[in-house]
């Protein structure tokens, strides 16, 4: 009787008074039977949080010390494109003009923020933050975003043909080339960047490649930045092999006054929060899920147990 009176009311929608009058009873006993189907577990009502994205975007901003955040609401599909908005707003909002200089990293949400669209800003200069990877994969194809990123914002590209690892001898060779060490005085001049924050290795096998760091070098990492690995505290770890990279520097980095980290993965939270830590992203475009996961890691530990 309990369950039949709550789904009349609850999912039919039906009044008490109208379920009275159906079942023949007063409306008073129809009131203590829905109380008790709560009391005992048939009827259970949540109260949901529903946070409009700019809340949890000022959130955000406040407990990681961001200069800038924008939360977006991604299609069930997926669509990291949407991401592409928001970062546009932001190279908006930064003054971008003739001469200054954008870099570039690679990533799915880099190359699907890439795909959407960037703002109008000519005469900038794009650039990639690294040399390229041997594989296949659409989203390390990083001088193509460079290409599309001043197409888009009708700027000039500048492309770096050397890979991102390579022998200490071959990565000298490269480094002595004219048009390399052009590309690379770029890093210095960095006045925005578009980034995004990677899985550990462990914990997404399918990206790794000899050119990354070892299980022993991975135990404390909680994602990268193009290849420099963070811990949740923000510690940028060692690992073997990382002078032959050649990529920015955390100290470039650090230096650009725009670092935008997009990111749309709960799983990444703590990696973000790490990029972030570093100093090597000043700026998050993500999704409302990863977002309640960064705040939820955020949250002191009384919080949690409440």
């Amino acid at each position: 009787m309990l369950h039949m009176v709550a789904k009349l009311h609850y999912e039919a929608e039906m009044s008490q008074v109208d379920i009275a009058r159906r079942l023949g009873v007063s409306t008073a006993t129809i009131s203590r039977m829905l109380q008790k189907a709560r009391a005992v577990g048939i009827v259970r009502i949540e109260v949901i949080d529903l946070a409009l994205p700019e809340e949890i975007s000022d959130e955000l901003v406040a407990r990681l010390g961001l200069r800038k955040a924008s939360v977006v609401d991604l299609p069930q599909a997926g669509g990291l494109g949407a991401l592409g908005a928001p970062v546009s707003q932001m190279l908006r909002d930064a003054g971008l003009s003739a001469g200054s200089v954008l870099g570039i990293g690679w990533g799915r949400a880099v190359r699907e923020t890439v795909l959407a669209g960037l703002p109008r800003l000519p005469g900038i200069v794009t650039v990639p933050m690294t040399g390229g990877m041997q594989m296949a994969a659409a989203h390390f194809q990083i001088n193509e975003f460079v290409r599309l990123a001043a197409e888009q914002t009708g700027g000039t590209p500048h492309f770096l043909h050397a890979p991102y690892m390579s022998s200490p001898e071959l990565r000298e060779a490269f480094l002595a080339d004219a048009s390399v060490r052009e590309t690379l005085s770029l890093w210095d001049r960095l006045d925005a960047a578009i980034v995004g924050v990677g899985l550990t290795h462990a914990v997404n096998p399918p990206e790794a490649s000899a050119a990354t760091p070892g299980e022993q070098a991975l135990k404390r990492a909680k994602g990268d930045v193009i290849r420099h690995y963070v811990d949740e505290d923000g510690a940028i770890l060692t690992w073997e092999g990382q002078a032959a990279m050649i990529a920015a520097s955390p100290e470039q980095l650090r230096r650009t006054p725009l670092v935008i980290a997009v990111a749309a993965t709960p799983e990444k939270a703590a990696g973000i929060i790490g990029a972030v830590r570093s100093g090597m992203v000043n700026a998050l475009v993500t999704d409302a899920a990863t977002a309640r996961a960064i705040l939820d890691r955020l949250a002191p530990p009384e919080a949690k147990s409440a």
